[in-house]
């Protein structure tokens, strides 16, 4: 969205490949080829403090009528810093292209909600996040299918069975669950951890089935 003299990007999103290519495009807009490596800056929130991002954005550009100012990994800026910059938002500086390059965006930001209205929204892919968490909802919604899957892309990702076994017990130990279905839950945890330790299941085939039973009200 083009704010006064000035356009505003807000990238949210993990997929470097494609991000890459949008901000090729965007610098193809505003810089001159012959000038580009005077003309852009590319800053990590998390390294960066507000005298650093005040000169960025003050420094006037190079034979060109505009600068970009990247910020990776946005989601880490300080507090000072997003007050700062909404506030640039709301008076833009006439040679300044702003981008701010967030991974993935947590619906309760209000940072981002806030400077939504004054930003080119782009959204990129995001990886789904796949962890012992995830493989406890799926066993809550009873979707075996599922379940099996973040399973195996679990073990594919080298989580090993005994920190698997354990973040699922962690997980119901927050009090959500009726008596009698913990205590189904750990006594199926407790006998796969015992196959898996005594040998006589193979660990993946005794997770698999652990998945089965958590799933199911009985094998």
């Amino acid at each position: 969205m083009r704010i006064g003299d000035n356009m505003f990007y807000l990238f949210v999103g993990q997929d470097s490949a494609s991000k890459d290519v949008e901000l090729e495009k965007i610098k193809q807009e505003f810089l001159p080829t012959e000038v580009k490596e005077f003309n852009f800056d590319c800053l990590y929130a998390r390294e960066l403090n507000l005298p650093q991002l005040q000169e960025a954005l003050l420094r006037l550009p190079v034979r060109t009528k505009r600068r970009i100012i990247l910020i990776r990994e946005a989601e880490k800026l300080k507090e000072n810093i997003k007050e700062y910059l909404e506030e640039c938002l709301k008076k833009p500086l006439a040679h300044a292209v702003l981008i701010l390059d967030v991974n993935k965006a947590q619906r309760n930001d209000l940072f981002l909600r806030r400077i939504v209205p004054y930003v080119k929204l782009v959204r990129f892919k995001e990886r789904e996040d796949l962890n012992t968490f995830r493989l406890s909802q799926e066993i809550d919604g009873k979707r075996v299918g599922h379940g099996l899957k973040t399973l195996n892309s679990l073990l594919a990702n080298g989580e090993k069975p005994e920190r698997i076994i354990g973040g699922l017990r962690y997980s119901w130990q927050k009090g959500y669950l009726p008596d009698q279905e913990r205590s189904r839950r750990l006594r199926l945890l407790l006998r796969c951890d015992i196959d898996i330790k005594t040998g006589r299941l193979k660990p993946a085939f005794a997770l698999e089935r652990l998945v089965v039973g958590l799933c199911c009200f009985s094998f």
